[in-house]
């Protein structure tokens, strides 16, 4: 065992004092859940642990003990069958989020679990007391290296590939004997066989580093993965566009690019997958019609639905990445539009949930592309009723029903035009 007060230094410059500050509310709130004769056999683990050395929040609570069934269930802990790896004992607190325990026997055999696990930043464990149980010396590894924790860790659970490419994306690098691991044998079969909602789970979770770019282009890298993504096996050999609009040549640079531009500005995973995603419909394009893409807003509009559906995802992504697709290229060409053609737009907008995605995958398609100036005038107007329209409801219901739909919007854009007047 390391006394944590000998393994604090190395942390990015933590001070002892703010480091005991910030585990004060884990350690606290554990002890006041669980009896003190119980204290001795539960120890925090995992992410848990990383993330309070670190300093970062703590979003969910991982844990090992070696209690017995029954001390779980009459703490209020209800068993969770995995699917694969160990089974886990699940709670949820207000304030803390998820609490999952993994039951071991005795603490006995607490340093096999550790060697067990992935990385070595994700085998460390911190007792109630303080104290850091650091088998696999993973503190070292805390600043930026990611290792695995042995030669068995990926042939264990092959997903471990895709989580390896996961950390990157948050600034840990895999050691040269980590890569080779995964690169001295072929996955294809292991991958085929792995239910694809733990490879989504994944890809989203690597969505929200800060360079998410990263798990893909690692999955280009390593050969991995295309028994889930097809898709982004092809589009290193397919040009964005034409050289003048698109100096950076292939679609995988382009994707990686607005991706990028797109996570400096917000972090929400769904606008992050969209931006990846924005020109799926090029994968459709007639190779001979190359570097153009004539169509391929329509196209992508189309593919959304079964490529969303075979990732197994949302049904808001399914519909974001839609309309996306089919209204990026038209949002890139704002100023040019009509009146009318901006309010339809934002009305659609509303509809797929893509208020803010729209306008933020615009920019970053082309560098230095503007905003969409008037874009939340649009939006608010598209989302006038009829009686805030100053429409007389009379006259409406008067009109035939066919009439309505282009009635109203011409009232949309009359507004709209005002306003803009006004403003200038």
């Amino acid at each position: 065992m390391t006394l944590l007060s000998n393994i604090v230094k190395p942390f990015q410059g933590i001070a002892s004092e703010s480091l005991g500050r910030r585990m004060n509310p884990e350690i606290t709130f554990l002890k006041s859940l669980i009896p003190d004769s119980c204290h001795s056999r539960i120890v925090m683990v995992g992410g848990t642990v990383r993330d309070i050395i670190l300093g970062r929040e703590c979003k969910d609570l991982d844990l090992v003990a070696a209690l017995t069934v029954d001390e779980l269930c009459t703490l209020g802990f209800r068993l969770l069958e995995a699917s694969s790896g160990a089974d886990i004992y699940f709670c949820c607190h207000p304030d803390f989020g998820k609490i999952e325990i993994t039951r071991i026997d005795s603490m006995d055999v607490l340093e096999d679990d550790l060697r067990c696990r992935d990385f070595t930043i994700n085998a460390i464990a911190m007792a109630l007391d303080g104290t850091i149980i650091d088998p696999l010396s993973g503190s070292d590894d805390l600043a930026s290296r990611l290792r695995a924790c042995s030669s068995e860790t990926f042939s264990n659970d092959p997903l471990r590939i895709f989580r390896a490419f996961r950390f990157e994306c948050s600034g840990w690098l895999m050691t040269a004997e980590t890569e080779e691991l995964i690169r001295q044998q072929d996955w294809a079969s292991r991958f085929s066989a792995m239910p694809i909602e733990r490879f989504r789970d994944e890809m989203l979770k690597a969505l929200a580093g800060t360079t998410p770019g990263r798990f893909f282009e690692r999955m280009i890298g390593f050969s991995a993965g295309a028994e889930f993504l097809p898709e982004l096996f092809r589009i290193p050999a397919i040009p964005a566009g034409p050289l003048e609009h698109h100096p950076e040549g292939d679609l995988l640079t382009h994707s990686v690019q607005v991706l990028q531009r797109v996570a400096v500005i917000t972090d929400d995973p769904l606008a992050r997958f969209c931006a990846f995603f924005h020109d799926l419909g090029k994968l459709d394009t007639d190779p001979a019609l190359y570097p153009k893409h004539h169509g391929h807003d329509t196209a992508g509009f189309k593919m959304a639905e079964s490529f969303c559906n075979r990732l197994c995802l949302p049904t808001r992504y399914r519909k974001a990445l839609a309309w996306i697709s089919r209204l990026h290229g038209s949002a890139n060409k704002w100023d040019e539009l009509r009146d009318s053609t901006k309010i339809q737009m934002a009305e659609q907008a509303i509809k797929a949930g893509i208020l803010e995605i729209l306008p933020l995958v615009s920019a970053a398609d082309k560098p230095g592309n503007m905003p969409m100036s008037g874009w939340d005038k649009a939006v608010k107007i598209a989302e006038m009723n009829t009686r805030e329209l100053d429409i007389d409801q009379d006259k409406l219901e008067s009109m035939p029903i066919e009439n309505r739909p282009s009635f109203i919007l011409q009232k949309r854009v009359d507004t709209f035009r005002r306003i803009r007047t006004e403003n200038n």
